[in-house]
């Protein structure tokens, strides 16, 4: 009995070691991570055109308007900032409108290097450069981050921003008449941010932001 097992231990061992060999000299191909199949629907658009609001523009059919109460845990500025829900893909458009001339609250610091509310004007270039500020929030996040200008059909000038990287926001943008209108989008995930998954929604709404920049016209 004491052979008989001996053998068969032998045997066993050797066939372990014949098996640990051909795996090990097998060659390894790693699998793509895989993500949800996600189906989209036609770009269609409607317009919006609320009375008192002092733009309009065509945005899709399957986001709806919410009037911004909050944004960020801060009361907004003026009734005019609304958000864009995108309620299939988890998704928002926060759209923020001021008036050029107008008042505004800041955040500066004090004395003791803490920030706290400020009131004043709203300059085009103090605008300009809070929207850089916003845009440059996210850049130890970002792989890139790349802005162009451009002038839409309707005569308005602006700024698209691309933000690479694994970052809360890849596209925003701002569009000015630099003397009385100054309106700021960004478009926002309810999800972990992660550039590979979230790339196919991002080029989806992507094409929804540029259409709702060429529409868009001052009242």
């Amino acid at each position: 009995m004491k052979k008989e097992f001996k053998r068969n231990l032998a045997f066993s061992i050797a066939v372990v070691l014949l098996l640990m060999a051909a795996a090990c000299n097998s060659p390894y191909t790693p699998k793509p991570r895989g993500y949800y199949t996600i189906h989209f629907p036609e770009h269609q658009y409607q317009v919006f055109e609320k009375p008192g609001y002092p733009y309009t523009f065509e945005y899709p059919v399957y986001a709806r308007v919410i009037q911004d109460s909050t944004f960020f845990e801060e009361q907004p500025e003026n009734p005019y900032w609304i958000n864009l829900e995108f309620p299939d893909f988890g998704g928002k458009i926060y759209i923020s409108y001021n008036q050029i001339g107008g008042i505004s609250r800041y955040k500066v610091k004090n004395t003791k290097g803490e920030y706290v509310d400020s009131v004043g004007k709203n300059t085009f270039e103090r605008l300009l450069t809070g929207s850089y500020q916003l845009s440059f929030k996210h850049s130890y996040k970002a792989t890139s981050i790349d802005d162009s200008v451009f002038t839409t059909p309707n005569g308005i000038d602006g700024i698209y921003f691309r933000i690479g990287g694994n970052t809360a926001t890849a596209n925003q943008f701002l569009v000015s008449d630099s003397t009385k209108h100054f309106l700021r989008g960004a478009l926002y995930f309810d999800a972990t941010p992660n550039e590979d998954s979230l790339r196919p929604v991002n080029e989806f709404l992507k094409k929804d932001m540029q259409h709702i920049i060429n529409t868009l016209r001052w009242k």
